[in-house]
């Protein structure tokens, strides 16, 4: 048996709602003991100094991209999941746009078998422990996304966490159809608000800024317009839904409201937007072209004091991988997104917890448990006799945001050659 010792580390378990300075105990990744000061041991255990340090439940992210299969110069599955454990996330979900798409079994299964071959060339990334990979099935197929997937058939297959496009879905009869389909199958689906026909060419949240830089604005109602329409459908077909990349304050207001009428929904915003605003936009980087846009001020407060007050429940990363070449053009015309697996605890933490915006609890909450119940998954608890899926986080450690330095293979951050401070320093999965 092989066991270590935690010593005097500052535990953060949401479930418990605790938050102390305790010693751990950890043997065959199996937790032994919780306790102010643990003295009894065994005698082979490694012990380790923990002073300065957090230890909290797992991370999980709801949805991220891969570019393997079809964009392997992106982001291949081993250097995703690598990111996924150098940044304290157990447990990783994957959207479907890879290509093939995982539309249907047989794309589902090439998936799984390279995350397969992934694990069992893995031992370059100790002491980081894998991530367990779960995977979205596609809702619709086809290049306009008219028609349903066989839904019954991947909803039975192994890996498969919920349903998601990863896209607006326009065609609100197809969506009824899907929603009315999935009821009975209890799997999670999760939606993007958005009306593409509002969007235009928009590639900024509409506003003064945008005014300002000359940029073409993405008008907020895009996204409300949309979650207004999908929320109907909800509370008339009564199947849960998580609405992701909420970004306006006006969709914060909408899920609100909807929450108080009980209709049974969860919802969630991407890091990026909990930390940055449009006026961060001035710099003209196009790694801070997302989709949806960065907010105005309001929209950044009201996604503040939606996740800390449980209007939405949980961070997600949203991890989006493109070249160098790709990102190297003008702001408009790059394609939105960025990479976040191995940045958003230490700048989530750095900027909301040590200035006090947040709870150590609340922000760890939105990025372990939350996830875990929006995709219906028992959250890691850290008790007596609980399986080990941990994460270990030094909030001091400074390190500089460098293609070197980096897991995934893509460096498309704002932060990139900004030294940061935090750092993961070991999983337990």
């Amino acid at each position: 048996m092989t066991s270590e010792l935690l010593q005097q580390v500052r535990v953060i378990d949401p479930v418990t709602g605790t938050d102390q300075t305790a010693d751990i105990l950890i043997a065959d990744s199996v937790i032994k003991a919780v306790e102010p000061q643990i003295s009894s041991f065994p005698t082979d255990t490694q012990l380790r100094n923990c002073q300065g340090l957090v230890l909290g439940p797992g991370l999980v992210d709801l949805y991220s991209h891969s570019g393997e299969p079809g964009f392997e110069e992106r982001e291949t599955l081993a250097s995703l999941v690598s990111a996924a454990a150098a940044g304290g996330f157990t447990r990783l979900s994957i959207l479907p746009d890879t290509m093939p798409p995982v539309d249907n079994l047989a794309g589902l299964a090439l998936l799984q078998q390279k995350g397969l071959g992934t694990r069992k060339n893995s031992s370059s990334l100790t002491p980081h422990s894998l991530p367990e990979v779960y995977f979205w099935g596609a809702l619709t197929v086809g290049i306009q996304g008219q028609q349903m997937t066989e839904l019954a058939e991947l909803a039975a297959a192994s890996g498969i966490v919920g349903f998601a496009d990863g896209q607006p879905l326009g065609n609100l009869a197809l969506l009824r159809r899907i929603l009315e389909y999935l009821k009975p199958l209890g799997k999670p689906v999760a939606l993007w608000a958005c009306d593409r026909t509002l969007v235009g060419n928009g590639a900024i949240r509409e506003g003064a800024q945008s005014l300002r830089l000359g940029l073409p604005g993405n008008p907020a109602i895009a996204e409300s317009t949309a979650l207004a329409a999908i929320l109907e459908l909800v509370a008339t077909i009564g199947t849960p839904v998580h609405f992701m990349r909420v970004s306006t304050s006006r969709g914060v207001e909408l899920i609100a409201e909807a929450k108080a009428r009980g209709l049974p929904i969860t919802a969630s915003t991407s890091w990026m937007h909990l930390l940055l605003d449009t006026r961060a936009i001035s710099s003209y980087k196009t790694s801070l072209h997302l989709e949806p846009p960065l907010g105005n001020s309001c929209d950044l407060e009201a996604l503040q004091q939606g996740m800390r007050s449980g209007i939405l429940d949980a961070i997600a990363i949203d991890h989006t991988p493109y070249t160098y070449e790709e990102k190297t053009v003008a702001f408009a015309e790059a394609p939105p997104g960025a990479i976040g697996l191995e940045l958003a605890l230490p700048l989530l933490w750095h900027n909301l917890v040590e200035t006090g915006v947040w709870s150590a609890l609340e922000l760890w909450r939105c990025l372990s448990t939350h996830p875990a119940n929006c995709l219906r998954q028992i959250p890691s608890v850290i008790a007596n006799g609980k399986p080990a899926e941990l994460t270990l986080f030094d909030p001091q450690q400074l390190w500089t945001v460098e293609r070197q330095t980096l897991h995934s293979l893509a460096d498309n951050t704002p932060w990139l050659g900004q030294k940061i401070s935090g750092r993961v320093l070991q999983t337990w999965r």
